[in-house]
């Protein structure tokens, strides 16, 4: 039996070369920092074009890894210390939490200063595709980004829900409300 390459399991990027071919190149995550954004860039030109021109236009691609950030991590373990305290609308703790208010409080403890309301704290931050989810980021549910909480890894959120006294805690991803988007701070 042939043995495998070593990158043969690895994660792979497709890049562009400058001769319009693409390939597939390996991902040492290990290699990168925690939450790193891997943001080649690219010259449309270097495609090529389907008249054999150039567009002569350029942009760049942002490829998001599913690699938690120490700060995030750091908050989601700080607004786990929370479980089993009641929620409260407009809560800001330490007795009783609303959902902004704990994701608020979780990243100012660690440094990170976001705003009080769901609504604004889905507006900071980097946007994060659902493929690059990681333990430590936020995600903001409703089309009116009325709910917040933190992942927490293995399709589980950390959050505060109401109604009012229900204790704050883990809820299955799937089991949430739609999702507005997902933010990846510090």
């Amino acid at each position: 039996m042939t043995p495998k390459h070593p990158f043969a399991r690895q994660p792979r990027l497709r890049l562009p070369t400058s001769v319009g071919r693409w390939v597939a190149a390996p991902v040492l995550v290990s290699a990168l920092t925690a939450g790193a954004i891997v943001g080649p860039h690219l010259t449309a030109g270097s495609w090529g074009s389907s008249n054999g021109g150039s567009s002569g236009s350029s942009g760049s691609v942002d490829i998001f890894l599913p690699v938690s950030t120490p700060s995030g991590m750091a908050a989601l373990n700080l607004a786990m210390t929370q479980v089993g305290k009641p929620y409260r609308w407009g809560g800001t703790g330490p007795n009783n939490w609303d959902c902004s208010g704990l994701v608020q409080w979780a990243f100012r403890s660690v440094g990170i200063n976001l705003p009080r309301v769901s609504q604004q704290q889905a507006r900071v931050g980097k946007a994060i595709p659902i493929s690059a989810l990681a333990p430590g980021d936020v995600i903001v549910f409703y089309r009116n980004a009325s709910h917040i909480g933190i992942y927490a890894g293995f399709g589980q959120v950390f959050n505060a829900a109401g109604p009012n006294g229900v204790p704050i805690g883990f809820n299955a991803l799937n089991r949430m409300p739609p999702i507005k988007t997902i933010r990846r701070y510090g």
